[in-house]
């Protein structure tokens, strides 16, 4: 006996019985897919031969339950896996590892939903403002918001806050740094951030509007929270995170930390993992998990840009960005990678009015007035917005 003073009734007594559910798409025939699926259950839990395991809750509880096992196509199945609550341990870090811990080194497997219990809702932070709570900030109640990004890499803190000032002018709601600036010698953070922030409440005092500036906060561990404090003390209007970089589980604390300002994701860094046939769904990590963590609105590559997603899995983020989720807000899906004024009419017929449309480098394309070129684009938006009961 390898376990002898294992109590099976003592630990059937520590589980409460809920269980959360993540659907996998495995590849090949239906024999593979359903060994792919078996080794799951024992592979994301006991990672352990199932022989040897003592009988009772650990073979009953612990170790992760095929549900529902159903063929998608000629080549792919979809299979239900559940697991006890108890074992993510009301972890963000732990969750995720059950989600696709060491199976994502294993081909043929893509995690293509996650059914979070209302236990596991609960032990995370979400997301925090979400649509709702950005439309109050920026007083917005009803259209799709004006997005843009701060670039090119190489201005100055100064001529960055020059932008900043003519995008607020011109009537940009959100105005965000690119994601590649960070605490460079010609744009340091602290300096970058105290201009850019001044540039956009001058002018809102003047306009009475009230557009928001959101610094990239994303740095190294030792400096990711202290920029974000130093970032509100500067007059940010948000924070930008790129999870991929810091971690999913600094994102998680920065929105549990509730510094009382919304909090945008970036997608750099960990599109491998959704852009080919195994790994997490478009849906999944862009949508699903980006609420769970804490993000209050997410930027994806739209469709028809310089990024090879689909239509379909740009539709799918947007669902996820919206769907029931226990209590969580519902977030603002942010299409971007090339947008230009000419995509806004079919983005809004697409995704709707809860939206950021975020436009770059594309609205230094229609004139040598940018003031303007952000004027036509709220004029676009005001006349592509959908009417609301």
């Amino acid at each position: 006996m390898f376990f002898e003073d294992f109590d099976s009734v003592q630990l059937k007594n520590q589980l409460s019985g809920n269980r959360f559910r993540v659907i996998y798409r495995l590849s090949g025939e239906e024999a593979e897919a359903r060994n792919k699926a078996t080794d799951i259950c024992t592979e994301q839990t006991v990672e352990f031969p199932v022989r040897f395991l003592p009988s009772g809750a650990i073979r009953e509880q612990i170790v992760g339950c095929i549900e529902r096992f159903e063929q998608q196509n000629e080549t792919n199945w979809l299979a239900t896996i559940s697991y006890a609550d108890e074992i993510a341990a009301g972890e963000w870090t732990q969750f995720l590892n059950v989600v696709f811990g060491n199976i994502s080194i294993k081909q043929g497997i893509q995690v293509v939903g996650i059914q979070p219990s209302q236990r596991i809702i609960e032990q995370l932070p979400g997301s925090r403002f979400g649509v709702d709570g950005i439309r109050k900030l920026v007083k917005i109640p009803m259209r799709p918001l004006l997005f843009t990004a701060l670039k090119p890499m190489g201005l100055s803190a100064r001529n960055l806050a020059k932008l900043a000032e003519q995008f607020a002018e011109g009537g940009i709601d959100i105005i965000k740094d690119d994601h590649g600036l960070s605490d460079q010698c010609f744009a340091p953070f602290e300096e970058r951030v105290l201009r850019c922030a001044a540039a956009v409440h001058e002018v809102n005092a003047r306009t009475k509007r009230n557009t928001i500036y959101v610094p990239n906060i994303t740095s190294p561990i030792e400096l990711f929270f202290e920029r974000a404090v130093r970032a509100k003390e500067l007059g940010a209007g948000g924070f930008m995170v790129t999870p991929g970089l810091v971690g999913w589980d600094a994102l998680r604390r920065l929105a549990q930390m509730q510094l009382g300002l919304p909090i945008i994701a970036h997608p750099a860094f960990i599109g491998s993992y959704a852009i080919n046939s195994q790994g997490i769904s478009c849906r999944v990590l862009f949508g699903t998990l980006m609420r769970l963590a804490g993000a209050d609105a997410t930027i994806f590559p739209n469709y028809g840009g310089r990024f090879p997603l689909s239509q379909e899995d740009c539709r799918e983020i947007v669902i996820a960005s919206r769907e029931k989720l226990g209590t969580l807000p519902a977030i603002f899906p942010c299409p971007a990678g090339g947008m230009e004024l000419k995509n806004i009419r079919d983005m809004v017929q697409n995704y709707g009015n809860d939206m950021l449309v975020l436009i770059g480098s594309g609205l230094f394309s229609y004139s040598d007035n940018l003031i303007d070129n952000c004027r036509t684009f709220l004029e676009e938006i005001e006349h592509s917005c959908l009417p609301t009961n």
